[in-house]
């Protein structure tokens, strides 16, 4: 059944035949599913963490992203722009030899995709298609030479900034401390950084990047756009999520959305839950009440970070609400799974896809709705951008 569908999206536009009315798991192994964002390079695998066997402690390995029915994974190479304003290009570099590593040593489980046809061969054979994305432009230093070289590495987006602004391009946490729209947004640089991109067929992706650089890139791009791993602003009003406005012109765009798994990002509620049951727990602490929300979550105990987190059904709200407002076309998952402290119940790591799918079966979601969320559309939006 999966090269049925995997023969589906890559002729574009054959409608998936309706797979039987079996139990969630043959239906979820019968899909494609793509997490378009994930941050285990920097989490686990750079550290020298060998996530070819089961770890005990964060989101990722090999064996519960294939007990999570991954198909493929796209690994982001992030770097934190205050700490690396030197040397940005070679971290990213240095990122992917350590992916590259991980690979060499498990060939018969997982195997670096750089295309469509790429990503056909290696799940008809079982194994993990890894993609690559850029988390943050400032990893090409301004140049395009360095953005076309991680492009032939295998990076096949770009998130144009992480949560600082760069010479040629403002990120949404940037912009939304300053009144105005002078100095927002993209540059003339920034903008031929884009039509490069289109050029060679490499993804634009609009998380993490100001309101003025999303309308900046939708003025001139020539192909749809990414958002990798944000959700709604309707729903949770924060700069990370997606105002109305914003997903109308995604939808215009042709354009998809990942669904990102972060308690903060889905439920408005989270921060006072940490900050209730973090000085629950510590009465006596006042020096540390200015601690960030992370540093809160950390020092929380298991149970208390279970009822820290967002409850599971507030993922399947932001889905119905970005369904509603862009199509059933343009909604994607983007986990950011070990880029997060806070996942949601139930959704603890990348072996838990399979409930997803069962919630969203149980939700009304036809089969064939379901396998465009899990991965179809996204790899639509990659084939667009290789134009095929």
């Amino acid at each position: 059944m999966k090269k049925l569908l995997i023969l589906s999206f890559l002729l574009g536009g054959i409608a998936l035949k309706s797979m039987a009315q079996t139990d969630y798991k043959k239906i979820h192994e019968d899909l494609i599913v793509v997490d378009g964002h994930n941050d285990v390079i920097i989490t686990s695998i750079l550290p020298g963490k060998d996530i070819s066997k089961r770890l005990k402690s964060d989101h990722t390995d090999l064996p519960r992203l294939k007990e999570g029915g991954v198909d493929v994974q796209v690994f982001a190479v992030w770097s934190d722009d205050k700490k690396w304003k030197k040397n940005a290009f070679k971290h990213a570099n240095d990122q992917i030899d350590a992916l590259e590593k991980v690979i060499s040593k498990n060939p018969e489980k997982i195997e670096l995709a750089k295309n469509s046809s790429d990503i056909q061969r290696i799940i008809e054979v079982g194994k993990i298609a890894a993609l690559i994305g850029i988390e943050g432009g400032n990893m090409i230093e301004g140049s395009e030479a360095n953005l076309e070289a991680l492009y032939n590495r295998g990076a096949r987006y770009l998130t144009l900034t992480w949560n600082y602004n760069l010479p040629w391009v403002t990120a949404a946490a940037e912009e939304v401390k300053t009144k105005g729209s002078k100095g927002k947004g993209l540059t003339e640089q920034g903008k031929n950084i884009i039509r490069k991109m289109n050029e060679l067929g490499m993804m634009v992706d609009l998380s993490h990047a100001g309101e003025q650089t999303f309308y900046d890139v939708l003025s001139i791009t020539t192909k749809p756009v990414l958002l990798s791993h944000s959700n709604a602003a309707a729903l949770t009003p924060h700069y990370r999520n997606l105002k109305d406005a914003q997903l109308e012109a995604l939808k215009k765009n042709g354009g998809v959305i990942g669904v990102n798994f972060y308690s903060e990002f889905l439920d408005s509620k989270y921060v006072k839950r940490v900050r209730d049951l973090y000085f629950k727990s510590h009465k006596k602490d006042s020096v540390n009440r200015k601690y960030s929300i992370g540093k809160m979550y950390s020092a929380l105990s298991a149970k208390q970070k279970h009822l820290a987190n967002a409850p599971f059904e507030k993922v399947l709200e932001h889905i119905d609400y970005l369904v509603k407002k862009v199509g059933i076309d343009h909604v994607a998952i983007g986990s950011d799974f070990d880029g997060i402290e806070s996942p949601p119940q139930g959704l603890e790591d990348v072996s838990k896809f399979p409930v997803l799918t069962k919630a969203l079966l149980e939700r009304g979601y036809s089969e064939e709705d379901v396998a465009k969320i899990m991965g179809q559309n996204f790899l639509r939006l990659l084939r667009e951008n290789e134009g095929e």
